[in-house]
């Protein structure tokens, strides 16, 4: 299915052909990307659980994002919202609007199905770019501080990497505020 279309992008659900480019170009870029994440966010999309979006700019995968109806983990697992993950856009199609363009998609579908959508970003530089597009969302912190492989930080325990795995879980309102 097609959720949005100009001269340059298309975002639509995602297709098992997009995986071997994004763990291509992925590993490209210096990161540990399989093509078991994706059959797997593929089979959940099959099985209703969430969408797989790939973003194509000119005919090309560039980016994607997954909106499973439930969140999956952290403080917004119990709350029936939707829940963004794993949102990328390819480094050489950064900057071009993609991303903005994905996350309104996304919200869009949220809204069909909760009054609230939520994410976690990590909290690495690494990730900076994403907090600061998050917060000029309208996207806000929920209170329950520093997160690690889905458990809670306290303060003063050391008991936590600065990883893919240490996020701050974020929240939208999208109707109804």
């Amino acid at each position: 299915m097609i959720y949005y279309k100009d001269e340059e992008v298309v975002i639509r659900n995602m297709e098992e052909a997009d995986a071997p480019i994004f763990v291509e170009e992925y590993t490209a870029q210096g990161w540990h990307d399989d093509i078991e994440g994706y059959s797997m966010r593929l089979r959940d999309q099959a099985e209703g659980k969430c969408f797989a979006l790939t973003a194509a700019y000119q005919g090309h995968p560039a980016g994607g994002l997954y909106l499973y109806l439930n969140a999956l983990e952290g403080p917004f697992k119990d709350k029936c919202w939707p829940e963004i993950v794993d949102f990328n856009v390819l480094k050489k199609y950064q900057r071009k609007g993609i991303g903005n363009r994905l996350m309104d998609v996304a919200e869009q579908i949220a809204a069909q199905h909760a009054d609230t959508v939520c994410l976690g970003v990590g909290l690495s530089r690494e990730y900076g770019t994403a907090q600061r597009m998050y917060v000029k969302r309208g996207y806000i912190p929920d209170g329950s501080g520093v997160w690690y492989q889905d458990k809670q930080c306290v303060q003063y325990e050391s008991v936590c990497t600065v990883d893919d795995d240490l996020v701050l879980f974020l929240s939208k309102k999208l109707r109804g505020q």
